[in-house]
């Protein structure tokens, strides 16, 4: 499908199965990139379910000049300055540690971190638990009682060493007013209705008077859907999900074909028609 070149002033990216490669890193190529980007003006905005602070240290050498949106887009971040925020009630994140602290002491084997922007907390710091927690949280405090922490709660993820899938059902009557989100195959997390990563970027765009026209998007799985709706230049990978390619209205090849970056080139080059 043509388009006519872009006047591109906000690019956002998905991390896993888009801009990560196949052994889940950032691929070489992308930091010259960077630098000519910023050179031109254009943000760039890792769009992901992952912490803030594990963003920024995948990113260390260009924090400077990258817009964060983190935790599936209940925290954007821009330098040191926040550009938009979801906290959950804190009544409503104390009830719910106390519901899954329920749930474990019934024979669930259950680790919680509570996710806030200062820090990502656990109480259950044990060798089976820990290091799952540490793959996805740079900023990880361990503490005596969940119930004490005090700091902003974006998100509740719950790691069930069974299957996440089996435990989400005793959690199904929140769906009435937060999300519950079978994100991986022993995760869930929590977190507020209306939190998404398009509603993230949309907030960006209000806040840096950056236009849809003006934004590029790149995805490949379901919590992109949205995104794919506040850009004119929605790129699905050529690996995602059939739903994301639906949505989307432009082709990228695979992150294993290192297709955000080959087709970010294309546009700056003005190639008119970037799709592999």
């Amino acid at each position: 499908m043509p388009f006519p070149s872009p006047d591109l002033r906000l690019i956002a990216v998905d991390m896993d199965g888009t801009l990560l490669d196949g052994h889940g890193r950032i691929p070489d190529a992308l930091w010259p990139l960077l630098d000519r980007l910023h050179a031109d003006g254009i943000r760039f905005a890792p769009a992901s379910g992952r912490q803030l602070a594990t963003l920024q240290r995948a990113f260390a050498e260009h924090l400077d000049h990258m817009v964060f949106i983190a935790e599936n887009g209940a925290y954007v971040v821009e330098g040191d300055t926040e550009i938009s925020s979801d906290a959950m009630d804190a009544s409503f994140t104390a009830s719910l540690v106390t519901r899954l602290r329920a749930l474990a002491a019934e024979g669930r084997d259950l680790g919680v971190v509570v996710c806030g922007k200062r820090s990502a907390y656990i109480e259950r710091a044990d060798d089976a638990f820990l290091p799952e927690a540490e793959k996805y949280y740079a900023r990880l405090e361990a503490v005596p009682d969940l119930l004490a922490v005090d700091d902003q709660i974006l998100k509740v993820a719950i790691f069930d060493f069974a299957d996440a899938a089996a435990t989400a059902p005793a959690l199904e009557d929140l769906r009435a007013t937060h999300q519950v989100v079978v994100s991986g195959e022993h995760w869930i997390d929590v977190m507020n209705q209306g939190v998404n990563k398009g509603v993230a970027l949309r907030r960006l765009q209000a806040a840096t008077g950056i236009t849809p026209e003006q934004t590029a998007v790149f995805g490949d799985y379901l919590n992109d859907l949205e995104m794919m709706d506040a850009a004119s230049l929605s790129f699905a990978m050529a690996n995602a999900h059939p739903e994301v390619a639906a949505r989307a209205r432009f082709r990228a090849p695979s992150n294993l074909d290192h297709g955000v970056i080959t087709t970010i080139e294309k546009l700056l080059d003005g190639v008119p028609d970037p799709v592999a």
